[in-house]
């Protein structure tokens, strides 16, 4: 089956004048980034993929105050944002972010280069898990779900030249949390590979 070529504001249009179906093609474009989000804030795939549902059935139940002149992706991640925060109210003291990091699969390459990669990767997910909430959430957006600064700062009413500085020094937090256990670990086993700058994509 092809793809629609619509834009993701004419879908969410049609949507909340009616024609439901349409909906499914937006789950089909974002239910990974979504997942992918949740996962990265909430270390668990199991919340992450209730939260995705959770985040779609809002935007059913609550299509009605979308504006054709609004952007789509935005729109979606202050809904995404709600969920989460509702979900967090209700489940407050009960499960806190994994120590070890979040519970995301990692991407390695070629086989030789899979050892390094892990271990890189592991100890990125251990300086995101340390990072304050707002920040790790700031980091995810701008980075791995590749939203412009203007984007961020409607989602949070502010202006576009404090994300720029907040992404900034976030990102400036993460590095030295990561390099920190970095070093840590190198203390601990002198033969580990830990001097790399690769695995700090997120930078």
């Amino acid at each position: 089956m092809l793809k629609s070529t619509l834009s993701d504001e004419v879908l969410m249009s049609a949507v909340r004048d009616g024609d439901v179906t349409k909906l499914g093609l937006l789950f089909d474009r974002y239910h990974g980034a979504l997942f992918d989000f949740f996962c990265r804030l909430a270390g668990n795939r199991t919340v992450a993929e209730d939260l995705v549902q959770d985040v779609f059935f809002r935007i059913l139940k609550y299509r009605q105050t979308y504006r054709a002149e609004s952007h789509f992706k935005t729109w979606m991640f202050h809904i995404a944002r709600n969920a989460r925060f509702d979900h967090l109210k209700k489940h407050r003291g009960e499960v806190g972010f994994p120590e070890e990091g979040f519970d995301i699969p990692s991407r390695g390459p070629h086989p030789n280069q899979q050892f390094e990669q892990d271990q890189e990767t592991e100890l990125l997910k251990r300086a995101l898990a340390k990072l304050p909430d707002d920040r790790r959430e700031l980091l995810m957006l701008a980075r791995y779900q590749e939203m412009k600064y203007e984007e961020i700062a409607q989602l949070l009413g502010v202006d576009a030249g404090a994300i720029k500085v907040r992404v900034h020094r976030a990102t400036k937090e993460l590095r030295e949390i990561y390099l920190k256990l970095a070093s840590e670990k190198s203390e601990k086993t002198p033969c580990s590979v830990t001097k790399s700058k690769t695995s700090l994509r997120i930078m």
